[in-house]
């Protein structure tokens, strides 16, 4: 596993595509539960504000560069982190490739959970359970016995990317999984719930926007966007003054 890439303390591993996937692959084959976080640069700026989720992140086993925002801070800062990784691909492509592997989905509202099962299955996945992400204690206990009971290898989470992350390390050491991945709205995507941007806008970054103009209530959320911008600019200059001095 590569060395992680740090942008405002949030550490990444610099992985090619195919590399993450490998990872994951190589994960399905020990017999420990390994945390996945996919941050992008709203994910990043949350963990600037909060000690608590900064810390997850910082132990997870694998950050993925989620976001064209996370790239290009990592070129103008010049790391080692050489093309996005979306969580949501990556996450599909393991379950398309981990035959004979079991997995579980956890998250999105009422029903959608139940139609990405569905969508799955179509696929040949091996979805042996789900939840949506609108449970109370009570409903917790039964859902973490229910996990106990089919020891799926793979948890896909999407409860919002602050709750997933706090929940996923909460339970990580008691879950019978071997990948446990945070991943926002993938099982929407995944049951056809949201429609993802073409491939044309994903490709020139701007599937952002595409989010944006579909649920115009993200913008409170995407201000994080400009902060991003503005912090990553600040420490280009002071790496700029410190190269002058040199």
């Amino acid at each position: 596993m590569k060395n992680r890439q740090t942008i405002l303390q949030v550490s990444f591993n610099g992985l090619r595509y195919t590399e993450a996937l490998d990872a994951l692959l190589g994960f399905l084959q020990s017999n420990n539960n390994h945390m996945i976080a996919t941050p992008n640069p709203e994910m990043v700026m949350l963990a600037k504000r909060d000690e608590g989720i900064l810390h997850i992140l910082q132990n997870a086993d694998l950050v993925l560069a989620d976001g064209i925002g996370i790239t290009l801070a990592a070129k103008l800062l010049k790391l080692d982190i050489p093309e996005r990784v979306p969580g949501c691909d990556v996450a599909i492509d393991l379950l398309k490739s981990s035959k004979g592997h079991s997995c579980y989905l956890l998250g999105a509202a009422p029903g959608v959970a139940e139609k990405a099962r569905e969508n799955l299955t179509k696929q040949g996945v091996n979805v042996v359970g789900h939840h949506d992400g609108f449970f109370d204690y009570e409903k917790e206990k039964i859902i973490l016995e229910e996990l106990l009971t089919l020891k799926p290898d793979i948890l896909i989470l999407g409860m919002g990317m602050q709750r997933e992350l706090q929940w996923a390390a909460k339970h990580l050491c008691t879950l019978p999984c071997k990948v446990t991945m945070c991943l926002g709205g993938t099982i929407d995507i995944i049951a056809g719930n949201v429609r993802r941007a073409p491939k044309i806008i994903r490709k020139l970054g701007l599937e952002w926007l595409w989010r944006l103009l579909a649920n115009p209530s993200r913008a409170k959320r995407m201000l994080d966007l400009p902060r991003f911008t503005w912090e990553i600019l600040g420490l280009c200059e002071i790496f700029m003054c410190i190269n002058m001095h040199m």
